[in-house]
């Protein structure tokens, strides 16, 4: 699963903002770089934040991509590398499902969506998604933030993933 390949450089690029108490707060596919041997890299900080405390509460009025957000960052404006974490599941969502756009099909507003989110609603898994990789975004979208994984748990766990099948493909 070529896809794989791709996801956990970027789990490695959050863990290393996570080290460094940096919040991205906007993590989705159209802000992943592909380049040269499709390396991906994490890019536009431009929602990026500093957090003291663990979390960096934004204003009531700032503009906030729904569709990507953790349910608390989205309600109350509370970010943290948890809420990250989220965004980091629809992020592999868009990924393994080959660019779909999240909810897409369920001609929902964001009110709606954080509706079905808090009644505990979650996006299907992808077609032609490895059970593992869906068990993960599930786990990155727990519905408490605390248990949700931290981005070096993510990238062991796809390192390990991705590893099993790099070793599976290369006869010695």
């Amino acid at each position: 699963n070529k896809e794989i390949e791709h996801i956990f450089p970027l789990a490695e690029g959050m863990a290393y903002l996570e080290d460094r108490h940096i919040v991205h707060r906007d993590l989705a596919a159209r802000n992943i770089l592909v380049g040269e041997d499709l390396v991906c890299k994490v890019a536009d900080f431009g929602l990026a934040r500093i957090i003291k405390d663990s979390v960096y509460t934004a204003s009531r009025n700032t503009k906030i991509p729904v569709r990507w957000t953790a349910p608390e960052a989205a309600l109350y404006q509370r970010f943290s590398v948890k809420s990250d974490v989220w965004s980091f599941g629809v992020l592999l969502y868009e990924i393994m499902s080959r660019g779909k756009m999240p909810y897409d099909g369920m001609r929902k507003n964001n009110k709606e969506v954080l509706e079905i989110l808090s009644s505990g609603y979650r996006l299907p898994c992808p077609n032609r998604c490895p059970p593992n990789i869906y068990r993960i975004m599930l786990e990155c979208w727990h519905a408490e933030a605390s248990k949700r994984p931290s981005f070096h748990a993510l990238h062991s766990q796809l390192e390990n993933i991705y590893s099993r099948i790099y070793f599976k493909t290369i006869e010695v």
